[in-house]
């Protein structure tokens, strides 16, 4: 069989820093090494800083379609505002978005009809870009949920006005009825779609993101990162990844102020940051960390001897933090704050690679990191059984081949 041809439509794609960028970026790597054709619509990068990168501020409409050795690449403006907190901004630059995406996506040049299109949630919006690029070009859409919207907005509290509520429901129920296939990361996402589409329930189909053991492999704790933070050979504990609302960071704050003797780190950006420094003024052993270049991944992996997994109660069903995989590759244990029962615990618990307490349990979560930074020779070896578990089961091109399979369905 001769090979695909495939519209990705996802809000970030490299050199874009975003963990979904990072996901997307090498499926399509692996479906172009495999011989398919790829084209992707997708934004500036923006992501870091939440406004288009410098470099990239000046690149004209013309060159906003660059071709790749697999098909092509076109960005448009993300419409990001500079203050993530501002959801009514960060919707209406959704909505614009996915309105130029719609018309890129028609736009697109292909060397015949394409077999697929492959929408990214979030954002939500996305699914309507996705079933109108998709019926203008005679071709199913595959709706690729990384998180369920509105689901984890509604838990945290991002979305209270209960007509921006139900507006958002009605959206994601359509979508997944125009939907041909529905991939999610888990098994819990599956069950939670499947109550929502009530029959089809066979469109659903599980997924799960993959880790770029490559790249992201375990070297000594004494990193370079380390240094740069003023941190020596304590034991240090780590989160690493966006700052928002779904992590209960503040258990970090207390089992910093309980374990003075441990370093802990909290690296990353987002709309949640400027509160949580505040909550940590006069915490001595708890530094704070920009996002670094993608190519130092595994050396910022590196610097934590322990990492954690927080999740706010009731989103442990809703979203599966792609960072459990990395930090597993980069061969460190995980403490784990989540709902009993999810995808998280299954994995840390599978790979018996560290501990899972309830997710808004501070005595427990200390309890759990005393034990690991107080036993390093033990923790290394719960590191070691992480990497072991991904290497076998969570490759690049294993996961992308299951997609090229997906759409291989529709040809038949």
């Amino acid at each position: 069989m001769s090979g695909l041809r495939i519209l990705v439509v996802c809000p970030h794609f490299a050199p874009d820093t975003a963990p979904t960028g990072v996901v997307m970026t090498r499926i399509v790597s692996e479906l172009g090494a495999a011989g398919h054709e790829v084209h992707v619509v997708t934004t500036l990068p923006w992501y870091r800083d939440h406004r288009i990168d410098e470099d990239w501020q000046r690149v004209t409409w013309k060159d906003r379609t660059r071709p790749t050795e697999w098909g092509s690449v076109t960005r448009l403006n993300p419409f990001a505002g500079s203050d993530k907190r501002n959801l009514f901004r960060r919707a209406l630059g959704f909505i614009g978005f996915s309105s130029t995406a719609t018309v890129a996506g028609i736009r697109v040049r292909s060397s015949g009809r394409i077999d697929a299109v492959i929408a990214m949630s979030p954002p939500l919006t996305l699914g309507l870009t996705g079933w109108f690029v998709a019926l203008w070009r005679r071709a199913p859409l595959v709706f690729n949920i990384q998180d369920v919207f509105p689901d984890a907005a509604i838990e945290t509290g991002a979305i209270t006005n209960r007509f921006v509520i139900v507006l958002a429901r009605l959206l994601e129920k359509s979508t997944y009825a125009l939907s041909k296939r529905i991939t999610v990361l888990s098994d819990d996402l599956a069950d939670n779609v499947r109550a929502k589409i009530g029959h089809r329930r066979d469109r659903v189909v599980v997924i799960p993101n993959f880790v770029d053991t490559e790249n992201i492999r375990p070297l000594s704790r004494m990193t370079s990162y380390r240094q740069e933070l003023g941190l020596g050979e304590r034991p240090v504990v780590m989160y690493a990844g966006n700052i928002g609302y779904s992590q209960s960071l503040e258990l970090l704050v207390e089992a910093a102020r309980a374990l003075p003797h441990v370093d802990f780190v909290i690296n990353g950006n987002g709309s949640a940051r400027t509160t949580l420094e505040v909550e940590a003024r006069g915490v001595s052993n708890l530094v704070f960390g920009d996002f670094q270049p993608a190519e130092r991944l595994a050396e910022v992996l590196a610097t934590g001897d322990v990492h954690v997994v927080p999740l706010r109660r009731g989103l442990g069903r809703v979203s599966v933090p792609s960072k459990t995989y990395s930090i597993m590759a980069a061969g460190r244990p995980i403490v784990a704050a989540v709902d009993a029962g999810t995808e998280v615990t299954r994995l840390v618990d599978g790979a018996e690679c560290g501990i899972v307490v309830g997710p808004d349990s501070p005595s427990e979560f200390i309890e759990a990191i005393r034990r690991l930074t107080d036993d390093l020779q033990g923790s290394a070896e719960m590191g070691r059984r992480a990497r072991a578990y991904v290497e076998q089961q969570a490759s690049p091109r294993a996961v992308a081949e299951r997609y090229a399979d997906l759409v291989r369905e529709f040809r038949r």
